[in-house]
């Protein structure tokens, strides 16, 4: 495999190198990132593009996108030791999924679904009619559970997604 520095200017290395070498304990932190954006500024537009592939490849990020991530490697490893049932976050935003409803009551569940969403009559019906069909995207928990009783008390079969 040809290692990515072979493909960059020695020219362009040595500078990039001498950026990083030439900072000083007494700097601070404004001092030296206001530096190392000046030196940037001074490259050419090769020497740029060169650094950014440099850069992208010393932070492991490949041409689609991030190879592995530094905070998701640290988080699985503090993961392990504290338990796999904290991984998962509780998630905070359902949708609600009309699964099937009683055919004498498509009139009640038409219009309750009218009720908590936008929708005129005909595309209400229209909606209703396609079930199983997500009728409402985006909601709390406590939200939800106010919808979904109300549409159970009118014979009809709700999931909370």
């Amino acid at each position: 495999m040809i290692s990515i520095t072979s493909k960059i200017p020695s020219k362009t290395l040595t500078r990039l190198f001498l950026l990083r070498n030439l900072s000083t304990s007494t700097e601070s932190q404004t001092q030296k990132l206001n530096r190392i954006a000046d030196e940037l500024l001074q490259l050419t537009k090769i020497e740029r593009y060169d650094y950014t592939i440099l850069l992208r490849h010393k932070m492991g990020f490949n041409k689609y996108g991030p190879a592995v991530s530094g905070l998701e490697s640290a988080q699985g490893s503090a993961g392990a030791g504290a338990g796999a049932g904290e991984a998962k976050a509780e998630k905070t935003v359902f949708d609600i999924k009309l699964e099937k409803f009683d055919a004498a009551a498509k009139i009640k569940v038409i219009k309750e679904v009218r009720s908590f969403t936008d929708l005129g009559l005909k595309d209400a019906k229209d909606l209703v009619e396609k079930a199983p069909v997500v009728v409402k995207k985006g909601v709390t928990k406590e939200e939800g559970a106010s919808i979904i009783d109300k549409l159970k008390e009118l014979g009809a079969t709700v999931v909370l997604e």
